[in-house]
Parts: structure tokens; sequence; C-alpha cells
């Protein structure tokens, strides 16, 4: 039995893509003095996020990148044996995709594109159309993005096809609708929790969520970067500063353990599910 330390990343990510990748090498370094062999960074580190989820204007759209972008060889030259997965504007012809790639210092390991956009989303991006695990020198890992984990069969997805760990990259605001004097008290706040747990307790994997910071157009992002165990227990996290959530933990001994009683992925019935 082997103890893993996994990181999850709360920090602000802009429009400078240079300023992107010096932050993104400064939490690298960080993670790596933690010991961490695993880092999750936000969704859009790269060129950041949309500035209006209720009005998005073509021309303030984050860049799109091209999966073949020499970006990508800066950050596996940084990562060099660490697991690291980083999220993007995806350029694939004329169409752009909110994406995200897991990678080390060989190469690319996984991709995905968020399949389901919230709100005005749909303007800027296109719907991915998958859910996939991989394999990593830290265990088999699924992605998602933000939105995505709302809906519990993306996770269910991702854990049947032997996922370990559940990557979530989000750059996930306090409610744009119904804004709450205390950030404790915001709905958004609650949920972006409680997905988390749930994700992680309902599946039995461990979830390493990460989340923008600061703020965007009219939107303040909600930080709160934590690790989950597979009981949906939190086992470290950021609460709503900048900084990586760090948990040390020996993944697949954490899962067997609470999957020694109830195991729910042997006990699903699809069957019976309409």
């Amino acid at each position: 039995m082997a103890a893993t330390r996994i990181a999850a990343a709360a920090a602000h990510f802009g429009r400078d893509l240079g300023h992107d990748l010096g932050r993104i090498g400064k939490l690298i370094g960080d993670a790596r003095a933690a010991g961490a062999a695993l880092l999750v960074l936000p969704d859009a580190a790269l060129g950041g996020y949309l500035a209006d989820l209720r009005h998005p204007d073509p021309a303030a759209f984050p860049p799109a990148i091209k999966t073949d972008d020499p970006v990508f060889e800066q950050i596996a030259a940084a990562a060099r044996d660490m697991v690291v997965c980083v999220g993007f504007c995806e350029a694939d012809g004329d169409d752009r995709y909110n994406a995200a790639v897991c990678l080390t210092g060989d190469g690319v390991l996984g991709r995905h594109r968020k399949v389901h956009l919230p709100a005005a989303e749909g303007v800027a991006y296109r719907a991915g159309d998958t859910f996939a695990a991989f394999d990593t020198p830290v265990g088999r890992i699924g992605m998602l993005i933000d939105y995505d984990k709302t809906f519990p069969e993306s996770a269910r997805t991702l854990a049947r096809d032997g996922a370990q760990i559940v990557a979530c990259l989000s750059a996930w605001p306090a409610s744009i609708t119904n804004a709450a004097p205390k950030m404790s008290q915001d709905r958004q706040s609650r949920l972006f929790d409680l997905y988390d747990c749930a994700r992680a307790a309902e599946n039995q994997v461990v979830v390493v969520s990460s989340n923008q910071t600061g703020a965007a157009g009219g939107m303040r992002f909600l930080g709160q970067a934590k690790v989950v165990g597979p009981g949906g227990n939190v086992l470290a996290r950021t609460w709503a500063k900048a900084g990586l959530a760090v948990a040390e933990l020996d993944v697949a001994h954490e899962i067997a353990a609470a999957r020694r009683v109830l195991s729910h992925l042997d006990e699903l019935r699809p069957g019976a599910y309409r």
C-alpha cells in the first residue's frame, strides 16, 4: 500500500496567457514542494473563463488554443513526473470547446470536453459528448468540468469505467441571480460543496475539486478547492482563499475500505432505472 499526495488548486486566471503560465508554474512548484504527485488546476486556467454568462460577448471570449500548441509542452516540462490536469478553451477548426487535458512530462494522458453547458455557454462553446477514464501513474482518472458534476450520471460513468479519482475542474461563481450577503450563505457555494461530496460518496471514489478565485465581469468565483475521500469526507480544503488543498491517502486502499460492505457499483440495477 502506497500513500499518494493529491493537490487541488484554487487560483485566479485571466486572459494573459503569459501570466497564466507563470501562475501554473508557481502552483506546480508549490505542489511539488508539498510532495504532491497529482495537481488539479481550475477550469479555464489558460486564458480565463467567460466574462458574462448571461450575455456573452464573442469579442471577449477566451483565446482558443489548439491541442498541439507549444503551451502544453511548457506545462509538461514544468510537471515532469507530476500528473497535472488543466482547463482551457480548445480550438478544433471553427469549433470551440471548454476542455481539459491531463499530462505529465512524458505527454498527454487524457482529455475531456465539457458535456453539460449551463446558461449561455452554448453561445461560446460546442458540447462534448463522452466521459472516459484513463490510466495515469497515480491511478485511473476521469475528468469533469464544472457543470458536469451537477449530473450524477457524469461521475457514475467515469466510476463504471474504472476511475478511482475524479478530477473536477471548475470556474464556478457565486449565484448570479440571487446574490447572498455572505459567501457561506450563497446557494452556489452550498451546491458546489454538496456535489463534490455526493459524487465521491455515491461512487465511492476520490474527488479532487479545483476552482477559480477572484472576479471576472460581474462574477465572483468561489474557490473552495478540496480533496474528498470515497466516503464523502472532506480531507483538505482551501475554503474561499487561493492556494492548494493537499491530502495524503492510499487511494486504492481507501476505495476498497469504502466498498468492503456496501459496494455501490456492484449493487447497481440498471434494468430498473427507467
